[in-house]
């Protein structure tokens, strides 16, 4: 274990995923969404893919635990669990593509994702049709195949339910239980095919726990009435994040 503990701490870029993964927290507390899309592109200009991807589930695992019970009051449990079938579907074919591709190949479509799904929020684009089961069911896959590919399984969650006209802690609830789902679920894929790397596991649970601190100030100062501002504020940070994991900064 002690070397374990020493593997992790040695972690080249540690300073810049500790910062990360606290920005994270605050914003993932008040909105309910977004970390993942500012610890991923600095986790892949440091971390080998899988890593990446590990670190990301490892360090979001804690973070949620103290707002589940008010999550699961506020929340929609049921249409959660038909997003984590198509979960369940696509998440292996997400991480095989993941274990075939180079570092900075992973860096380039991380960066170039997050970018475009910002875009998209920033846009204000909807889908304006009928939210169906079949379609909630498929959402979840793509979110399934994005998180074992990319580690980011929320944007086409967002996406979705942007559409609908839930209340907005209903959506953040939502939210909170189908990212934390979606780590369980992975870790579990991770470990059965193989791929699970423990020194980084061990990283991402020490991480968590500023991450968890930072969560619960994030959710202290939630105020639907000041949605709007805290959104701008996230959208620049999620942009901020991309572009610094953009691997020509590597070797500067």
């Amino acid at each position: 274990m002690p070397d374990v503990l020493a593997a992790a701490g040695s972690t080249a870029g540690l300073v810049w995923l500790v910062a990360a993964v606290i920005v994270a927290g605050l914003i993932r507390g008040f909105t309910g969404f977004g970390s993942a899309m500012i610890i991923m592109p600095v986790a892949a200009s440091v971390l080998s893919p899988v890593q990446a991807v590990i670190f990301l589930a490892a360090t979001e695992l804690l973070g949620p635990l103290p707002n589940l019970r008010a999550a699961w009051r506020d929340g929609a449990p049921r249409d959660v669990g038909l997003l984590m079938i198509g979960v369940v579907l696509a998440l292996p074919l997400g991480l095989w593509c993941l274990s075939r591709i180079s570092p900075e190949g992973f860096g380039w479509f991380i960066s170039g994702v997050v970018l475009l799904l910002l875009a998209l929020l920033v846009s204000g684009w909807r889908y304006r049709g009928t939210l169906t089961r079949r379609l909630t069911v498929a959402t979840g896959a793509l979110g399934g195949f994005m998180t074992g590919f990319s580690g980011i399984p929320g944007p086409p969650v967002i996406m979705l339910y942007m559409a609908s006209s839930l209340p907005i802690a209903t959506i953040r609830a939502n939210f909170l239980l189908y990212l934390l789902a979606v780590d369980i679920l992975l870790f579990a894929v991770l470990w059965l095919t193989g791929l699970m790397v423990w020194e980084i596991i061990v990283l991402g649970l020490l991480i968590g726990i500023p991450n968890l601190i930072a969560n619960r100030l994030g959710a202290m100062l939630f105020d639907p009435a000041a949605e709007r501002v805290f959104r701008l504020v996230a959208y620049i940070v999620i942009a901020a994040s991309a572009i610094i994991g953009l691997p020509i900064w590597k070797g500067m």
